[in-house]
C-alpha cells in the first residue's frame, strides 16, 4: 500500500513540475494570493471565452475561466505581432514604413485593397501584407525564430503563408500574455529596435490617462474564434492582457476593454 501512495505522490509531482510557470501559478489560483479569479461572467454575454490579464508592477494576474486560459487555439491575425518582430530582425522588412504593393486582387475589406505599409497592415489587419512578408522571412528563418521565442506549438507545418490561420500553429492566452510580457520588457531575442517599433505600431487607442497597445485576430472561415492580445500602459503600472472567445476580435476587444474597466484600469 505504501508503495502504491508513493507512486501516486511522484506522478503528481511530475505533473506540476512539467507546466509553465504562469499555468502552475494558474492551476493553484485559490491557495496563491498573487491570482484572482476575474468574475466577469456578465461582461462575456455568454459567449465562451478567456482572459488573462497580468500587472507587470505587481505580478498580480486575473483570470477569468481558467481551464480555457491554458488551451491552444490558432492565433489568427494576432500573430501578426512576432511576425512583425521576425521580418524586422530577420531584414524581410526595413522599417514600418516598407511599401508592400497590393496586386490588385480584391479581398474582404476595402481598406486591404490598396498598398500597405507594416504599421497600416498592422493597424488595418490586412492580411496578404503580412503573407507576403512572411513568404519573403522563409520557413528556415520562420521556425527558427519561432523555436526561439517558443511560440506556442511553434508548428508551421500548414504552409509558410498560411500556418496561423485556422490551421497548424496554435496559442493558448497564458502564452500570449506571457510574450507579451516579454515583449513590454523587451527580453525577446530580438535587438531593442525591432522591439519597440513593434511596439510602437501596435498603439491602438492614446488617451490622457492610458496608452493601450493591442492586436485582433479573427478567423475569417466562420467568425467563430477571436483574440484580442496587448498592453495597457497607465501612469502608475503596465498590465498585459491575452482574450479569446468563440467570436469575432472584436468581440474580443470589446471584452476586454470592459474587464479593464471593471479592474480600474481604464
Amino acid at each position: 500500500m505504501k508503495k502504491v501512495k508513493v507512486v501516486v505522490l511522484l506522478f503528481i509531482s511530475m505533473l506540476f513540475t512539467s507546466t509553465s510557470s504562469l499555468d502552475s501559478i494558474a492551476s493553484s489560483a485559490n491557495a496563491n494570493p498573487g491570482v484572482k479569479e476575474l468574475r466577469a461572467e456578465q461582461l462575456f454575454h455568454g459567449v465562451s471565452g478567456t482572459t488573462v490579464i497580468k500587472n507587470l508592477k505587481t505580478d498580480k494576474i486575473y483570470i477569468y475561466n481558467l481551464k480555457r486560459s491554458s488551451q491552444r487555439f490558432t492565433p489568427e491575425s494576432s500573430f501578426k505581432v512576432p511576425n512583425a518582430l521576425i521580418g524586422l530582425e530577420e531584414h524581410a522588412v526595413e522599417d514600418e514604413y516598407e511599401v508592400k504593393r497590393w496586386d490588385g486582387v480584391v479581398r474582404e475589406f476595402d481598406v486591404w485593397n490598396r498598398d500597405h505599409t507594416l504599421a497600416s497592415a498592422m493597424r488595418h489587419s490586412a492580411i496578404w501584407y503580412y503573407q507576403a512578408l512572411a513568404r519573403d522571412i522563409g520557413s528556415d528563418r520562420m521556425q527558427s525564430n519561432l523555436n526561439r521565442i517558443q511560440y506556442g506549438n511553434q508548428d508551421i507545418s500548414g504552409g509558410i503563408d498560411k500556418f496561423w490561420l485556422d490551421s497548424s500553429l496554435t496559442i493558448s492566452a497564458q502564452e500570449q500574455a506571457q510574450f507579451m510580457e516579454k515583449l513590454v520588457e523587451e527580453s525577446l531575442p530580438f535587438h531593442e529596435q525591432t522591439m519597440k517599433t513593434v511596439k510602437r505600431i501596435m498603439i491602438d487607442n492614446e488617451q490622457d490617462d492610458y496608452t493601450i497597445h493591442g492586436k485582433t485576430g479573427t478567423r475569417l472561415s466562420d467568425l467563430g474564434l477571436g483574440w484580442y492580445i496587448g498592453y495597457v500602459e497607465t501612469d502608475t503600472a503596465t498590465w498585459v492582457f491575452a482574450t479569446n472567445v468563440d467570436s469575432s476580435g472584436t468581440t474580443a476587444k470589446t471584452i476586454t476593454l470592459e474587464c479593464l474597466e471593471q479592474l480600474n484600469i481604464l
